[in-house]
């Protein structure tokens, strides 16, 4: 008789308990997400780049300035992941808030993103302060393989800052761009202070910097829109923003532009305003033509203390603003 007592079998083991998630391993390429029909333009900028993925452009090394990115994946990873509840564990391990860019395998994407914690997206209203949660971006390679970053150039999700919008008191909807450019500064005029609109008509940026309790003085040979031109702090003046000179104005606290012309002039204005030390700071919107004007944007990055970037709403432009934080 044997005295070795009889064992219970062992119950059959949940693959998706059992299997350990593999550890992150870095990609050494930089992610860099393009604005929708921009993928050119940044594979241009950036030079060498390893692949484009849809709107996803990889590039070698570490990250680098990048215009025409509207968000940037700095030290992605890849992951192998068993299964969903893998997935979202793995990911859950690095960070709690991941956007999903949803490139491929929607329905298994989603719901990886779905056992993650929730990430609101709700619109924005102006002004708000930037978000300070860290919050990652990730997308599945394939079935089995993510991608993901923990930290982002953007704290909003993909780069997209939507806004609660007014859709019945600014004359156009431009204003959004210098609502975007005023968030992403860190800081927007108020009371007190005066500002210079170059390229005013028909009055969305005098609009925006009205709003916020500065003085404007709205400068373009159109006319503003009536209601804009009746605010009670708002000096017009109807004349070119390129015959207008610095001392004729006198200091200001912000150039605002969004002036329609050729970049190289824009540049030229913006260096006879610094020049003349006349202008606190810069927002100004670089309007391209048929074909984007490489050469004056990398001039407008290489001013210390600027920064060039596509906003969310701009189009076939980019905006420098100066000093940047």
């Amino acid at each position: 008789m044997s005295d070795t007592a009889p064992q219970t079998p062992a119950a059959p083991s949940d693959p998706a308990r059992s299997q350990a998630v593999p550890a992150p391993v870095p990609l050494g390429e930089t992610i860099y997400l393009a604005p929708e029909g921009f993928v050119d333009d940044l594979v241009a900028e950036l030079g060498e780049v390893s692949r484009v993925d849809g709107r996803l452009v990889y590039a070698p090394g570490p990250a680098r300035p990048a215009a025409w990115a509207q968000n940037i994946w700095y030290d992605p990873v890849r992951i192998e992941v068993p299964s969903i509840k893998g997935g979202a564990k793995a990911l859950r391990s690095i960070q709690r808030n991941w956007a999903l860019w949803s490139q491929r395998h929607h329905r298994r994407a989603s719901l990886i993103q779905e056992n993650l914690p929730h990430v609101s997206a709700k619109p924005v209203s102006f002004p708000s302060p930037l978000p300070t949660a860290p919050l990652g971006s990730w997308t599945l390679e394939d079935e089995t393989t993510i991608i993901a970053a923990a930290r982002c150039s953007s704290p909003f999700r993909h780069g997209e800052l939507v806004f609660v919008e007014n859709r019945t008191a600014p004359p156009n909807r431009a204003y959004l761009k210098l609502w975007e450019a005023l968030t992403l500064f860190g800081e927007q005029p108020g009371p007190g202070d005066r500002c210079l609109d170059l390229g005013a008509c028909p009055g969305g940026w005098t609009w925006v910097l009205h709003e916020l309790g500065a003085s404007v003085v709205s400068v373009d040979k159109a006319p503003l829109d009536p209601a804009i031109a009746a605010l009670p702090r708002v000096e017009y003046r109807q004349e070119s923003a390129f015959g207008l000179r610095p001392q004729d104005v006198g200091p200001v606290d912000w150039l605002c532009c969004d002036v329609i012309c050729y970049p190289t002039r824009l540049l030229r204005l913006v260096r006879d305003w610094m020049d003349s030390g006349l202008a606190k700071r810069f927002v100004c919107t670089l309007k391209f033509q048929a074909e984007t004007d490489h050469e004056t944007a990398r001039a407008f990055a290489a001013i210390p203390g600027g920064r060039v970037l596509h906003l969310y709403h701009n189009k076939h432009e980019l905006t420098w603003i100066w000093p940047a934080r």
